[in-house]
């Protein structure tokens, strides 16, 4: 099994949107997925909850108070992880996931946030042995926009591998609502933006 933890220090980044389209991502790869909800508001299952029956299977967990036990024979396992965590919750986390995706927008607060989040990992035993792999999304993303190149400006100096560029568009939020995500829809519609996330998924998709 497979363990990715999507996290940040800060709130409203896109870890629910990322969480759950990963989820569904690998659920549609055939990948017998849970998605385990640590954050108080739940987002990621109310995701589930609204998601039409006959799409690709995902079991939901509420992590909302600490881990729980995990059901036998799961092959991916993607934690949506609360917004200013402390260094002992980091802690319990990291100890129940393998990969970390940090998700950052084009903002001056949010990569306050990532800093912040990004210190705390860094004083992890694991992490700093590199036992626990630590990638960055780039979220929200706008064409021809100067936030975006100051964000891949800042993304570099991270030093860190960025392992997709997802582009601010409506429809991830018209297919949350309904439980659904661009990896449940083919077509040309949602061609581009599945698109943008075939690196990040590729590398989540491969066994360790």
């Amino acid at each position: 099994m497979i363990r990715i933890l999507v996290g940040n220090g800060k709130g409203g980044v896109g870890k629910s949107t990322i969480a759950t389209s990963l989820a569904a991502a690998l659920a549609n790869r055939g990948r017998r997925t849970v998605l385990a909800d640590a954050d108080r508001q739940r987002s990621s299952l109310r995701w589930l909850a609204a998601r039409p029956e006959g799409q690709a299977a995902i079991q939901g967990l509420d992590w909302s108070k600490k881990p729980g036990p995990l059901p036998d024979g799961i092959e991916r396992l993607v934690v949506d992880a609360p917004a200013n965590m402390d260094g002992s919750e980091i802690e319990d986390l990291l100890d129940e996931s393998d990969r970390v995706v940090v998700p950052v927008q084009p903002s001056l607060f949010d990569q306050a946030g990532t800093e912040r989040f990004l210190a705390k990992l860094g004083k992890q035993k694991s992490v700093r042995k590199g036992k626990k792999e630590v990638v960055l999304v780039l979220n929200r993303l706008r064409s021809r926009a100067r936030a975006t190149g100051r964000l891949e400006a800042y993304a570099a100096g991270l030093q860190l591998p960025v392992a997709a560029r997802i582009v601010d568009r409506s429809i991830y939020e018209e297919l949350a609502t309904t439980g659904l995500s661009v990896f449940d829809l083919a077509g040309a519609r949602t061609a581009a933006a599945r698109a943008e996330w075939a690196e990040l998924v590729e590398l989540l998709d491969q066994d360790a």
